[in-house]
């Protein structure tokens, strides 16, 4: 009997404690320090649009280009009796890579220089007849005529022996040999190649917008991956055309004193753009959605969403082109759960 009385006072001391404690929480709304505010609404962080001028940056990527290159080949076959090929190593405009066997067109070349000799004379002879009415003016024209095609002979044998030469149209640094002393080539077989990279060029691709931002003979920064530091180049020529992914190549070139850049890297391009007036917001008021980007507004109390068009960013703020005005109140806070007319109020 004793533990029923006792499991009955635990239930009545429970009902007792549950209505006193209803009872107070309903009244703390009479006080009124507890309750929420009617019309209220949520308070956020907004921001004032308006004007800004800033030195914008355009972020782009790009790799270098050699100033020069060139598949170094034989204009005629032939078999190499020279070959002098520093691997890797830079050599002067005119160095003789190799030499190709010119025996052949040597003896070729030494006939007809006999027979130039003779026809000269005997083209002095008959000028001498031909003076004092000897011969015919035909017979004179005719070991003219000989002389002549002699001497074009003999400039086409010397352009012949000088093909046999192969030398560095330019100053650079020649790469790995493709073939030994002693072979056999063709116009089809690459011998080697040279590249130029002092200086170096840079090429980089811009969204077409800024089209009209970018100069020839403007400086722009670059920096390499293996690199912290900015380098300086110039810019030496855009593209005419806009690509198909809506971008504009541009070039520029860059001493490259030290010969640490090669062909072929990765570079970060920073492109400063002058702009007067721009309208900036807060990256983190900026939503992406599936066909564009997106802000919160604050209109007549309430939450507005507004589709923009944005431009460059830089480490905070984000460029609006198109769907701000000057005065307009863009909610930066609370974006996650914030739905379109909702009740807002400003921090």
């Amino acid at each position: 009997m004793r533990p029923l009385i006792i499991a009955g006072l635990l239930i009545l001391a429970l009902i007792v404690g549950k209505m006193l404690f209803f009872s107070g929480d309903s009244a703390a709304p009479a006080g009124g320090g507890g309750g929420p505010r009617k019309g209220g609404g949520a308070k956020l962080n907004l921001y004032v649009v308006d004007y800004e001028e800033n030195a914008s940056t355009i972020s782009a990527s790009g790799s270098t280009v050699a100033n020069d290159h060139v598949e170094i080949r034989s204009e005629i076959s032939g078999l190499i009796t020279r070959l002098s090929i520093p691997e890797g190593t830079v050599v002067p405009k005119g160095y003789l890579i190799a030499k190709i066997k010119d025996d052949d067109i040597l003896a070729q070349l030494k006939k007809i220089e006999l027979e130039e000799q003779l026809a000269a004379q005997t083209e002095a002879r008959h000028r001498k007849l031909l003076d004092i009415n000897a011969i015919s003016k035909e017979e004179y024209e005719i070991s003219l005529n000989k002389v002549q095609t002699l001497k074009a002979d003999k400039d086409l044998l010397k352009v012949q022996l000088a093909k046999t030469e192969i030398r560095a149209p330019f100053t650079g640094k020649i790469s790995l040999k493709n073939i030994s002393l002693g072979a056999y080539v063709t116009p089809s077989n690459v011998i080697t190649t040279l590249t130029q990279y002092s200086p170096i060029k840079i090429d980089f691709t811009t969204p077409e917008r800024y089209i009209n931002d970018i100069k020839v003979g403007s400086t722009i920064q670059f920096k390499t991956d293996g690199s912290p530091e900015f380098r300086p180049a110039t810019v030496i020529a855009i593209d005419p055309s806009i690509d198909v992914n809506r971008s504009l190549k541009v070039r520029a070139i860059s001493p490259n004193q030290n010969g640490d850049l090669v062909p072929g890297m990765f570079v970060n391009v920073a492109v400063e753009i002058k702009k007067t007036k721009t309208i900036m917001v807060p990256s983190e008021a900026v939503i992406p959605v599936v066909d564009g980007m997106q802000v919160y507004l604050k209109k007549d109390g309430k939450a507005k969403l507004v589709k923009v068009q944005t431009g460059f960013r830089d480490v905070s703020k984000v460029e609006v082109l198109k769907g701000l005005a000057i005065g307009d109140s863009v909610i930066t806070s609370g974006l996650i759960t914030l739905k379109e007319g909702d009740p807002v109020s400003s921090n």
